[in-house]
Order: structure tokens, then C-alpha cells, then sequence
């Protein structure tokens, strides 16, 4: 198996954050995505794990998070070697609408252009960096809510953007061509655009050079735990897994169950975290389509604690 071109596109986002409560405000109620799963951290049981998304949790529209608050996690600290922003593709016809919404809400809001597409920045209530870029060519189905119409929804995901030390950055280009299934289609200073797999809305990844000087960042609240990738098959998995450990001798974990699909982690030479992960078996493994996220569910071996697990859990409301 050629597992150079095992990659497809972008599979999810998961974040670390600060209230729950807030966050599903924010997401579900400011940004009009999807709560379709919420259950907890597999490694954490005291600590949600949202799921939001379009109307089935489609991979490419997936962004997730963990509300954090109260759990002693210190705030992150911007810098290199992280996951510094995740853009999100709506029409060009809704930047307007959106900008108008943000502001009212109380976000300040940035515009610029990168790579002939608007870009509006704004940050969410974690502090985490966040994008609306205007794609004309995306063709994902929105969810639609009361507030948020199918003209101006957002699509799915566009791409994370990687913050990059100096002395990172050649490694790194090197193993996103020709490991990832990436290739480089623009650049625009420090900063160079790819697609993964065939590219478009869903399946890029920027990377921006940092300045010799630039620190560290630093994993807590408010900044992004990993990104993940997309294959088509477990055995896509596996073939993928033995070439970075087998192959190429980097550190990967063993495959993990997450209900919803399996993966593997590990840490591109920029000290970002990546996951690759299945795109079945899906989200409606647990729960009807139409009631997605309407339900605590949990792993199969933490169903018999479920009192003690919901006992610790903040009441969410709305959720």
C-alpha cells in the first residue's frame, strides 16, 4: 500500500477551552454548528467532550472541545510548535452577515485577504484563534438553525493554520510532502499554503515561519490539543502506522478506540500533535441522526459508573 496517499483531507479539530456552558453557547448558538455527540474525555471522565459539526458530524466539519474549567489546567501560551488558528469556510455573500453578528456579540473582528480569499479573525470566549474564510467553491451542507440561514452557514472546516520554528521548518515541509499527502500550492510571505490529498475547502493546512526569537507555545486553555487527518480505512490505519514506526522510526501510539473512529497519534517534526483517524464507522453508531447529540453517551466500559460520572458533570443548558 502506497501509504503516501492514505491522507484525505481533514478529519477533525479538538480544543482545549475554559466553560462549558460557554463554549456550547458559543458554538451552537453563536456559530449555528451542530452538537452531535456529547460524551467525556476517554482519559478524563469528569470532563465533556463536544462534538460540533453539520447536521451528521460529517468528517471536515468537526470541531471539538474540552471545557476545562475548574480542572486546575493552566491558560495555554501562544508560540511555536502549536496549532495557532482553525479557519472556517463560509460563502462570500456571509462574511458581512457574520462580521455584523460577531461584533454585536461582543467579539472584535479582523479582516484581511490571504491567497485571493477574505478572511475575517476573531477570537472565541477561550481565547482561541479562530477564522471565517470566504470559499465560493465549497459545496458542504451547512446546518441551519433560527438565526443562521443555509445562505450564510458555515460549511465545515477550511484549515488549521501551523505556527512553525525557524529551525523546524525545512523538516517539516519535507515530511508534509512526502509523508502526508500534502503538496505546496502557495505562498504569501512566511507564510506557504498546501493541499492534502486533492485539496479544496476541508483538505489544506497553512504553515507560517516564525521569527528566530518567537517562544514556545504552551498546551492549556484556550489553544488547540490536536489536529486530525482523515483515512478511509482501518487498514489505511495500520498501513500508515507502520511506515512512521516501522519505516521512518517515530514515536506513534498504538491504535485507539474512540467509538466513533480509531487513530493514531504523533507529533510532526514542529512538535504539533496529529491524529489520523477513520472516517467510519460515524457518529450514528450510538444515536439516531436525528437525535445526535441530544444524550450523555459513553464508552461501553464506563457505562456502569454513569451516576458518578454525571454527578461531577456541570449541568449544560440547552445541551
Amino acid at each position: 500500500m502506497n501509504t503516501q496517499q492514505l491522507l484525505k483531507g481533514l478529519h477533525h479539530v479538538t480544543a482545549t477551552v475554559n466553560d462549558a456552558q460557554e463554549d456550547y453557547d458559543f458554538y451552537t448558538k453563536i456559530l449555528g454548528l451542530r452538537l452531535v455527540k456529547k460524551t467525556v474525555n476517554f482519559d478524563n471522565n469528569s470532563v465533556y467532550h463536544f462534538y460540533y459539526a453539520d447536521q451528521v458530524g460529517t468528517p471536515g466539519t468537526v470541531f471539538t472541545t474540552f471545557p476545562y474549567k475548574g480542572q486546575g489546567v493552566r491558560a495555554g501560551e501562544e508560540g511555536t510548535g502549536l496549532i495557532i488558528s482553525t479557519a472556517f469556510s463560509v460563502p462570500s455573500t456571509a462574511l458581512a452577515f457574520w462580521s455584523e453578528r460577531l461584533v454585536e456579540n461582543g467579539f472584535a473582528v479582523t479582516a484581511s485577504q490571504r491567497f485571493g480569499q477574505e478572511v475575517r479573525w476573531f477570537r472565541d470566549p477561550s481565547g482561541l484563534q479562530l477564522e471565517l474564510i470566504a470559499d465560493d467553491s465549497d459545496t458542504r451542507t451547512p446546518y441551519v438553525t433560527d438565526e443562521v440561514s443555509a445562505e450564510v452557514g458555515i460549511r465545515g472546516i477550511h484549515h488549521v493554520t501551523l505556527w512553525v520554528a525557524a529551525s523546524d521548518w525545512d523538516v517539516l515541509r519535507a515530511f508534509l510532502t512526502s509523508e502526508m499527502n500534502m503538496a505546496e500550492i502557495g505562498q504569501e510571505g512566511e507564510r506557504i499554503r498546501l493541499k492534502v490529498n486533492e485539496g479544496g475547502a476541508g483538505s489544506c493546512l497553512e504553515i507560517v515561519r516564525a521569527a528566530a526569537d518567537a517562544p514556545r507555545g504552551k498546551n492549556g486553555l484556550g489553544t488547540v490539543h490536536h489536529v486530525a487527518w482523515k483515512v478511509e480505512t482501518f487498514e489505511a490505519l495500520l498501513a500508515l502506522r507502520h511506515r512512521l514506526v516501522e519505516e521512518l522510526g517515530m514515536q506513534v501510539t498504538e491504535v485507539r478506540d474512540r467509538k466513533y473512529f480509531r487513530s493514531i497519534y504523533f507529533r510532526v517534526p514542529s512538535h504539533q500533535l496529529f491524529e489520523v483517524a477513520t472516517i467510519p464507522p460515524g457518529f450514528a453508531v450510538d444515536e439516531s441522526e436525528e437525535e445526535l447529540g441530544t444524550h450523555l453517551m459513553l464508552p461501553d466500559d464506563k457505562e456502569a459508573n454513569r451516576a458518578a460520572i454525571e454527578a461531577v458533570l456541570p449541568v449544560i443548558q440547552g445541551a
